[in-house]
């Protein structure tokens, strides 16, 4: 794979975002798609009150339009290409009931996973039906050379595991001004260069992703002029796991992805002590980046923490690869 090819997918995104992203804010805007905000939050994120949201359809569009020219011959970027709308769509119309209802909740948790399912059944027809010659339940171990372990029937079990909890856990790291963008950036840039490395053509499709949510970044980044909403985050979370998946990399999510990990953690360890302790608290609020925020901590420093931590975890991603 030329790395000048895949300058052209990273360029082309950015450049595409970019010209959309004023006309789609104003559009945004005029459709009075604002976000609604959590009376229980931050006091400082009120006057983020009807901010434009949904932006992720914005880095969806321009992501989508320049896989279309790397597409050829690349069944395993059409199906992550696929994957990331799928999910795209659950988090739009869970997006689209918030704006309607004009409340914080959109769709019932049981609703999403039924949703989530149905795209995870989608996404292994799709294997089974044009890439059954390759072996996607043989995983690498990081850290241990040419090591892999063989999932074998638990492969099913694993990939619901991984989609749902790497979904999942993207739209609860999307809390703050450029958090859930940013981070993304530096796990697509990761699996770009391992994709690269493998001289696989999902390192295209990586390539896009990653100069949309730089563009995106220009407008999201604090003070926010727009919102990805769960139409983006549930998007981002489709595509990471997905690359995780075909690139068989699924445990090394867990190293770069450590950020996701954490807010997930946090925001189910919060839950259960609450009910165990009869209304006690570990954090004083989850995910973790609103402890850090009530902590103290402004905005844009839990961002920047969260940014640094995640580029030394993708750093030490490389490492377990090259072991």
């Amino acid at each position: 794979m030329a790395p000048v090819i895949l300058i052209y997918a990273v360029i082309i995104s950015f450049v595409i975002n970019v010209l959309i992203s004023p006309f789609m804010i104003k559009y945004l805007k005029v459709l009075k798609f604002g976000q609604q905000i959590r009376n229980d939050g931050p006091k400082t994120h009120l006057k983020k009150h009807n901010t434009p949201t949904m932006g992720g359809i914005i880095f969806l569009i321009s992501m989508s339009v320049t896989s279309l020219f790397f597409l050829k011959d690349n069944p395993e970027g059409i199906l992550v290409l696929l994957n990331t709308i799928g999910f795209g769509l659950i988090g739009f119309l869970d997006d689209f009931i918030k704006i309607i209802k004009k409340r914080s909740l959109g769709l019932r948790a049981y609703q999403k996973i039924i949703l989530q399912v149905i795209v995870m059944c989608l996404f292994l027809f799709y294997i089974n039906k044009f890439l059954y010659d390759q072996d996607y339940s043989r995983i690498y171990i990081p850290f241990v050379r040419n090591k892999f372990i063989d999932l074998g029937v638990l492969f099913v079990p694993f990939i619901f595991f991984v989609m749902v909890g790497t979904v999942n856990s993207i739209n609860l790291t999307d809390g703050l001004d450029g958090l859930a963008a940013g981070v993304t950036v530096l796990v697509s840039i990761f699996f770009m260069y391992i994709a690269l490395k493998f001289n696989n053509k999902l390192c295209l499709i990586s390539g896009t992703v990653v100069g949309s949510l730089l563009s995106f970044l220009l407008f999201n980044s604090y003070p926010a002029k727009v919102f990805m909403g769960d139409a983006g985050s549930f998007a981002l979370g489709g595509f990471v796991s997905a690359v995780a998946i075909i690139l068989r990399m699924p445990l090394f999510l867990v190293i770069v992805g450590l950020i996701y990990v954490l807010e997930a953690l946090s925001d189910i360890i919060q839950v259960f002590y609450f009910k165990i302790s009869h209304g006690k608290r570990i954090f004083k609020m989850a995910p973790l980046h609103h402890h850090f925020e009530l902590s103290g901590w402004h905005e844009t420093k839990v961002v920047c923490v969260f940014y640094f931590v995640t580029a030394v975890m993708c750093l030490i991603g490389l490492l377990g690869f090259k072991i």
